[in-house]
């Protein structure tokens, strides 16, 4: 058996085709003895394997053999009972991970909007629970200023001098702070502030304008807006708070080969987020 590429497995009645070679990356386990025909537990009827075992939860061992990462649905639950097939089928690093379901479970992401409308400009704090949001959104939203004469404001298409990308403030790695409209300046000219949100090309200068780009664009990345409530209502600051599942970081398992060994596994936190 140990010769042949193709197994066939029936797990409660539940079919896998694989390799040989995918069942034999631990070659300590339960499956790597079962190609070798060193495993009672494992009946060879007609060609494949059968054993008498959750089928559903052998889906995701077979997954994690193949990619040697642990990634699971977001609604995923079964922690304890995934950690026991592991441990039967004596996938033990996979176990000891499992163990850890603080580290697999999806997280509650927080992000809060504050709006503030002041005569002819706008102000926005963004703040979130999760600093790798707010320095994405921070790549996304570019805000623009430009002087232009209070005489040519009203008409049509008033004449404005090139407009100068301004940064972000940032007071912390959770928050975010910017502002658009007009104001008053010297030589009787407005210092327009306009603001852009990728991958929308507009320059947006009205704050309700911004504010619907802004709640379009959460809502698209997975938030859910979950209240709305007046912080200060003589300073007109509203605020509004939405909230997101964010699966945690994947883990990849390593393995360290050294002459002689059957490889000694470890595993560690991938950099390439499983989703949100």
């Amino acid at each position: 058996m140990s010769s042949r590429e193709v197994i066939v497995l029936s797990v409660g009645g539940v079919r896998f085709v694989t390799r040989a070679s995918t069942l034999q990356q631990f070659p300590e386990s339960r499956l790597a003895r079962m190609v070798n025909d060193n495993d009672p537990e494992f009946k060879l009827v007609n060609g494949e394997f059968f054993v008498d075992r959750d089928g559903a939860l052998f889906s995701y061992l077979m997954d994690f053999l193949r990619t040697l990462q642990v990634s699971l649905p977001a609604d995923f639950s079964d922690y304890q009972r995934l950690q026991r097939e592991a441990e039967f089928y004596g996938l033990y690093p996979l176990a000891d991970l499992l163990s850890q379901e603080y580290l697999l479970k999806p997280r509650l992401e927080i992000l809060e909007v504050r709006f503030s409308l002041q005569e002819m400009q706008t102000f926005f704090r963004i703040f979130g629970s999760c600093s790798a949001t707010i320095e994405a959104l921070a790549e996304q939203i570019t805000v623009f200023t430009g002087q232009q004469s209070g005489q040519g404001w009203n008409s049509p298409f008033p004449s404005q001098k090139p407009l100068v990308p301004l940064p972000l403030e940032r007071p912390s790695h959770h928050d975010i702070v910017f502002l658009c409209g007009t104001e008053y300046s010297a030589s009787d000219q407005f210092v327009a502030r306009y603001v852009s949100i990728k991958p929308d090309n507009r320059k947006l200068i009205n704050g309700t304008n911004v504010l619907g780009l802004l709640f379009d664009t959460l809502l698209k990345d997975g938030f859910r807006l979950i209240s709305t409530r007046t912080v200060a209502s003589e300073e007109k600051v509203e605020c509004y708070t939405f909230e997101r599942m964010k699966r945690a970081a994947g883990f990849a398992i390593m393995m360290n080969q050294t002459p002689g060994s059957s490889g000694v596994a470890q595993a560690r936190r991938s950099q390439v987020q499983k989703g949100k």
